[in-house]
Order: C-alpha cells, then structure tokens, then sequence
C-alpha cells in the first residue's frame, strides 16, 4: 500500500513549513508515501523552499493560479499511489491523525470519502465533525461529538453527507472516477460537489472520529470571496439531492421554532416533522413541500444578488452505477 499526500499551496510559506513538520513526525513507520506539494503563484519565497526538499517530497510549478480545485487535480494526476490525502497546508497533524483514517477503507467496503475532526488551531474548539445540510438546504459544518464519548470512550465512526477537502482521503480509483474536482467551483464546494457525486456512485462517506488535526482556519487571502456564488453553483447543481439530506435539519428547524408558539404555526407541517424526526423512514409529504420552499427562497436570494455572475449549472459528471 502507498499513499500519496497531495498539499496544494499559496502563499503562508511558516504555516507549511510547520504542517510537513506535523506529518512528517506522524506517519506510520514503513509506510511507503509521497508528498506532492502543488505550488499555486506563491509569491512568498515558497517556490524557494521547495527546491531543497528532500524525497518522498515533490512538487509542481503551475504557471498560474488555479485555484483549490485545480492545484489538486494536478497534483492528483502525478500521483502513484492506492490512497490519495489531500492536505491543506495550514493544518497541525497530531499523533495518529492518518491510521483511524486508512482503518475506515478495510472496515467499510463502500467507503468512499473519509475524513476526521479537525479542530481550531486558534482557539482549540472543534470546526469540523462532517458536513449537513441545514434546513435552507445550505451546507454546514457539523461540530457535534456523539454524547456517548465522555463515559464509553469514542465510537470509531460517523457517516456524513460530506466533509471538508481540508484534510481528507480517497482510493485513487474512486478519483479516478468522479473525475476529480469540478474546477468551476472557485475555491468552495468543490469538496462537497465530490461527495454528491460519491453518493451517486454508491458509495458512503465517514469521519473517523479518533482521528483529530488541527487546522488555521481559512488562511489563504481571498478563501470566502465567492462563497455566494459556489453554494449557488451546487444547490442548481444537485437540488432534489440537497431537498432530500435537507429534510431532517429542517424538520428539527420546524420543531424548534415552534415549539413555543401553539396556535400560531401550521399544525399539520409541524406534526410532520415531528413524525420524521422521530419514527417515519420515509420524507413525508407535508417536509417535501416545507423544504422546496425554503430552498426556493434561498434561489431567488441568489438570483437578485448575483443576477448575471453565477455559472450555469450542469449535470453532475458521474456515472450512476456502483463500483
């Protein structure tokens, strides 16, 4: 088994410098690896730098800036190995970050992405335990621990809608065959636009939850500028799957919004979100409706504030059937 650490950078040369500090005092003994660095316009002595990095250490000179989704399916394409990790180069790996990570492809035969808890590098709070979607049917992080942990130790893991490409891993097989990062989404959602196309494919997505880094949230200059215009990008993109993982955030929305105002809500949608929640395996009609005009409401939002600059969407480039 070989495993190939992607890290696509810009700029923050200190903040790399530490992270291939962090992974290098990490990784598993005889673990045969390459860390391919993907150099995106640095402009702060980092191509310098990379010139004197020693094997399994390699990088790549884009021409020009690529933007997330690009810097990594370059550095994807150069890769040897079965495992792909795309790292972010303003993360802290701690102690037995990556084995919890490779133990989840032997534990599950459909795992497809895998990721972890990644918390706050500057106030120790946890960012990250996986990604939902709420109940405007926007993706969010999750930032909850099973309540289980403090007396029965942590379960091994969770499974997600999707995660952040902060720190995650795949098959190369499985990249392969998604076909990577959709390079029109500019520095966000590229990550969870993969995870939608997984789920097509069949395959389901984990957080190892004994798996913790830590992570300098949002480093890069300019990361959130199209943050607007991405989500937008992925809502026209994927809506009947976003309205059905929308369904339960909205229902527990409806519930807790109400839940002090008898007489005044609509009595019917209430009671069915109450029974989603709780018994119903199915959506119920009375959610579907609830969460379409929640949805539709966040697309005429977007229409009036980025009327003329958001991308038209197109059919999710994947495959239906399992592999």
């Amino acid at each position: 088994m070989k495993v190939s650490f992607i890290i696509p950078l810009y700029n923050c040369l200190p903040l790399t410098q530490a992270m291939l500090a962090s992974l290098r005092a990490t990784l598993p003994a005889g673990l045969a690896h390459e860390i391919i660095f993907v150099d995106d316009g640095s402009t702060d002595g980092t191509r310098d730098w990379l010139k004197d990095l020693p094997t399994p250490c390699r990088s790549i000179l884009n021409e020009k800036n690529l933007g997330f989704a690009g810097a990594c399916n370059r550095g994807a394409a150069a890769a040897t190995g079965e495992f792909l990790f795309f790292l972010n180069n303003d993360l802290v790996l701690l102690p037995r970050w990556l084995e919890p990570m490779l133990a989840a492809f032997d534990r599950s035969p459909d795992a497809g992405l895998v990721g972890n808890v990644q918390l706050n590098a500057a106030t120790g709070g946890v960012d990250h335990t996986g990604i939902y979607f709420n109940h405007q049917g926007k993706p969010a992080h999750r930032i909850d621990l099973p309540a289980s942990t403090r007396w029965l130790g942590w379960p091994a893991y969770r499974e997600v809608d999707a995660l952040t490409g902060a720190c995650f891993g795949l098959r190369r097989t499985l990249w392969q065959h998604l076909g990577g990062f959709d390079e029109a989404y500019l520095n966000g959602c590229e990550d969870i636009d993969l995870a939608l196309r997984g789920a097509a494919a069949g395959r389901c997505h984990y957080i190892a939850l004994n798996s913790v880094v830590r992570h300098h949230i949002s480093s890069s200059a300019g990361r959130n500028l199209r943050n607007e215009q991405n989500t937008y990008r992925l809502v026209q993109r994927w809506p009947e799957q976003i309205a059905r993982l929308a369904a339960r955030a909205w229902s527990r929305h409806q519930i807790i919004t109400h839940a002090d105002q008898s007489g005044v809500f609509d009595y019917a949608m209430v009671q069915a979100a109450l029974a989603y929640v709780t018994v119903l395996p199915t959506v119920p009609g009375p959610v579907r409706e609830g969460v379409a005009a929640a949805m539709a409401r966040e697309l005429r939002r977007w229409r009036e504030l980025l009327e003329g600059t958001a991308p038209p969407p197109a059919p999710p480039p994947v495959r239906t059937e399992q592999i």
